[in-house]
């Protein structure tokens, strides 16, 4: 979901103009002076000026978030409430994904397509009791937020209400100690399982919390306005277990985690069934399902569904370097006798696991786990198996 690129990189998001800002015109996000104070290296991103690493540096920050807690400012992000009796109704008409049955106080992972079934963007929405003078919540990436709720407004704002929240910051606080530290603040919040969530006082702060994120950790996202952000980040921060993590190390836990960057991995050229998203599209929303299709790019997606070996010509996978030499996006990727065969999407070496790591898209035929490939870099050949994801086993709590 969340675009953030590695640092070598950071200077160009992929999936926005961010390359050709420049300080002048960059925006802040409401801890802007606290990165300053705290040391960051601030980096144009999604039109923001964002922190890319701490003076701990990327790896320092990876393994703490692996290992404690690390604390994200993820307020370039978009927020937004979608309000009425038929909003999730009319979202269905833009997600294939179940958004009726969604049981209050839960969340989901959904994507917004394009009529050609390509990913206009991922993103993630909560029943906060719609039905009942409530709310759907949902967040999108910061590069697409303008976009997004462009689109939306435009497909279903006769239907409901599209809010967007620019007033509101947002927060991720990733690792096995992070209910330690929240819990702390906010007593009761340890109850949350894993896509669950509920309103919060934290530090005197007035948020909503869910257990959710994107580095494959224990850990909460946490929407607090903007004027109470600096007020709860220096609280969380004065946490012994939490330290600031910047994009860099969330981009190299986040492919750990076997979670796609959108922009990289994802984009309106790729269908949820060629990204191996097929578990984001309920089966209620599946051909013989009780609300099946209906939503953009339908025949086409159902059709991969149905038939892949004839419908989808490409597939994402993992992949794991046999030599100890980091793969980077846009290596191309070749069978074993030399023939073109896809091209790596993201890829690192990965820091707790030490070994070069990536994803990509092949041809179907070479998608199955084991299948060996080469990965083209500086014009030689390195060695390559397709590999089961995640490639750090996931710890989210589910009770």
């Amino acid at each position: 979901m969340d675009s953030c690129l590695p640092p070598e990189n950071a200077v160009s998001d992929t999936s926005s103009n961010a390359s050709s800002a420049t300080p002048e015109n960059l925006l802040k996000t409401p801890l802007h002076n606290l990165h300053v104070e705290l040391g960051a290296r601030m980096v144009p991103f999604a039109g923001y000026s964002m922190p890319v690493q701490y003076p701990a540096g990327l790896m320092a920050e990876h393994h703490h978030t692996r290992n404690a807690a690390g604390l994200f400012d993820v307020s370039h992000m978009g927020q937004l409430r979608l309000v009425g009796l038929d909003s999730a109704a009319a979202l269905e008409t833009l997600i294939p994904v179940d958004v009726i049955d969604l049981p209050v106080g839960k969340q989901r992972y959904g994507l917004l397509l394009n009529d050609d079934g390509g990913i206009i963007d991922d993103l993630m929405f909560f029943n906060r009791d719609y039905a009942h003078g409530g709310d759907l919540f949902v967040i999108v990436n910061g590069a697409c937020k303008v976009g997004d709720i462009a689109h939306i407004q435009k497909k279903i704002g006769a239907r409901c209400e599209v809010i967007p929240m620019p007033e509101m910051a947002l927060m991720a606080l990733q690792g096995p100690q992070a209910v330690t530290a929240l819990q702390r603040l906010a007593p009761g919040v340890e109850k949350l399982v894993f896509m669950t969530g509920g309103r919060f006082t934290v530090a005197g702060c007035e948020c909503f919390v869910t257990r959710s994120g994107y580095t494959g950790e224990d850990g909460f996202e946490i929407s607090v306005h903007a004027s109470q952000a600096d007020t709860l980040a220096r609280a969380l921060l004065a946490q012994p277990e939490v330290k600031p993590v910047g994009l860099g190390a969330r981009n190299s836990l986040r492919l750990e985690a076997g979670l796609c960057l959108y922009g990289n991995d994802i984009d309106t050229g790729t269908t949820p069934v060629e990204a191996s998203l097929n578990w984001a599209i309920q089966k209620v929303r599946r051909t013989g399902g009780a609300r099946a299709g209906g939503f953009p790019g339908a025949e086409k997606i159902l059709a991969q569904l149905a038939n892949p070996a004839a419908a989808v010509k490409r597939k994402r996978v993992g992949l794991v370097a046999l030599e100890r030499i980091p793969v980077r996006d846009h290596s191309a990727l070749q069978s074993t006798d030399g023939a073109p065969m896809g091209e790596v999407t993201s890829g690192l070496l990965g820091p707790t696991i030490n070994t070069p790591v990536a994803m990509g898209y092949v041809s179907p035929e070479f998608a199955a786990i084991g299948t060996r490939v080469n990965a083209i870099v500086r014009g030689k050949p390195v060695p390559m198996e397709v590999s089961v994801m995640p490639f750090v086993p996931n710890h989210y709590y589910r009770g």
